[in-house]
């Protein structure tokens, strides 16, 4: 069972109280992009076998959407952080780099 630390109230809690949001870190598309950007935007998402970066909300908490890094081989946590943080904190980072030394990054 997927278990994930809420970074604003600090709980940690099962899937069963979260609603998953999909890929974090996402570029958005709007008006004035190519038709081809909107729709990559929309329909192309990576399913990376190892390191993935996603989007989480606390559904049964504090209802606040919040990202997490883990494994989707092993359903490891790297580390959940707040939403509004555009790249992975630094100490995640190091977290995974500690645990799989030739990780070479988000792609």
């Amino acid at each position: 069972m997927l278990i994930l630390q809420c970074p604003y109230c600090g709980i940690k809690c099962d899937e069963t109280e979260l609603a998953p949001g999909g890929e974090a870190h996402l570029k958005r598309y709007g008006p004035g992009s190519t038709d081809e950007e909107f729709e990559a935007y929309l329909f192309e998402r990576k399913n990376p076998l190892g390191v993935h970066f996603e989007r989480w909300r606390h559904a049964n908490g504090c209802g606040k959407w919040f990202l997490a890094a883990r494994s989707t081989t092993t359903l490891e946590v790297f580390g959940t952080y707040k939403a509004q943080t555009t790249e992975p904190p630094a100490e995640i980072v190091a977290a995974i780099k500690a645990k799989l030394p030739d990780w070479e990054g988000r792609q």
